[in-house]
């Protein structure tokens, strides 16, 4: 006896497989789980470049403050050198004419002897 096989070719393309509730409940815990991962590593990483950029501006601010530091040295010895007695007196002799006086011509300050105190005057408001 001879035996006779067909072959039916049968196209599934078309079928949808349903998906179960435990099986769309597993999905959605699974996206929420990753967005949360995700949500955690943007979080870590916004504060470490934040971080970052907090460290140069630091670096920046102390760079300013030794070159304001250092500016304030020398306008100090700027002003101590222009405050110098010698210069003074060698300027007010070359430029300005000004001279020694001749003893005797210096004297002490003549004013009141007395010290005044300052007095209250009464106005017309408060003799009312």
């Amino acid at each position: 006896m001879t035996e006779f096989y067909t072959l039916k070719r049968i196209d599934n393309s078309r079928l949808v497989r349903t998906g179960g509730p435990d099986r769309l409940r597993e999905c959605c815990r699974l996206v929420a789980l990753g967005g949360v991962l995700a949500a955690m590593a943007l979080v870590y990483a916004w504060q470490h470049f934040h971080c970052l950029q907090l460290s140069y501006q630091l670096e920046e601010l102390k760079a300013e403050r030794a070159q304001v530091v250092e500016l304030n040295q020398r306008l100090r010895l700027e002003v101590a050198g222009l405050r110098a007695p010698m210069r003074i007196d060698v300027i007010a002799r070359r430029q300005l004419g000004l001279t020694v006086p001749p003893p005797g011509r210096v004297g002490p300050l003549e004013g009141p002897s007395e010290t005044v105190l300052a007095q209250a005057r009464v106005t017309a408001l408060a003799a009312r």
